[in-house]
């Protein structure tokens, strides 16, 4: 075999190896998933049933996620007067706000209450209903008015649980209650237009300092 010949081999061979490392990374080869068992993790089940389906709230929130992403939304940042998103759109605010409406958590309603009650927090000049809970910034701020604060270090693996929320700098998503190799869970999320899967093992990708808020309805 000539030197050209195994050169272009090598070559063929680092590419190849670049674009599985790349496919895996971006979560087009699938992970290997575990669960809190494989941690000896206790899942936690919610007191609280809001819209008494007979369904605790956490455990709600996440099978209403997982029923949202079926539908594939498609990313688009668009306005709607009927507040939730009509059509096949929606951005990364619509899967918290479709997961919790599901349990009975109107954001839509929820996060106006709040804007007029602590208008100074939010700083929104114009106040809007159809659009203040799709906002990142307002939705951290009503979180932190209103339900449980927990921990932002993912290394506290068994603090974390499926269905609670996870809020970035200009980001938020649903924690999954599947888990990587290292027990930090996958997350729901709608981040693109590039996006494949809604459910995706990406979290450890983040600097630390992105991740701003890590809450939990009950």
């Amino acid at each position: 075999m000539n030197k050209k010949k195994i050169m272009y081999l090598i070559i063929s061979g680092i590419i190849i190896f670049n674009i599985i490392i790349l496919l895996y990374k971006f979560n087009i080869i699938p992970h290997k998933q575990y669960t809190n068992e494989d941690f000896n993790i206790e899942t936690y089940i919610s007191s609280i049933d809001k819209d008494n389906d007979g369904i605790d709230d956490q455990t709600d929130i996440l099978n209403n996620v997982r029923e949202y992403i079926k539908t594939k939304p498609k990313y688009k940042s668009k306005y709607y007067g009927t507040g939730y998103p009509d059509d096949e759109y929606g951005v990364c605010t619509d899967v918290v706000a479709n997961g919790l409406r599901g349990a009975g958590y109107d954001l839509m309603e929820l996060v106006n209450e709040d804007i007029i009650s602590h208008k100074e927090e939010y700083d929104i000049e114009t106040i809007d209903k159809n659009i203040d809970f799709r906002r990142v910034k307002n939705l951290d701020i009503y979180f932190k008015n209103n339900i449980i604060s927990l921990t932002t270090d993912l290394s506290d693996i068994e603090e974390w649980q499926g269905g609670d929320i996870i809020v970035f700098k200009n980001h938020i998503g649903i924690i999954s209650d599947k888990r990587n190799k290292n027990g930090v869970p996958f997350l729901f999320h709608h981040a693109n237009p590039m996006q494949v899967k809604y459910e995706e093992d990406i979290l450890e990708l983040y600097d630390k300092d992105y991740i701003i808020g890590h809450y939990r309805i009950s």
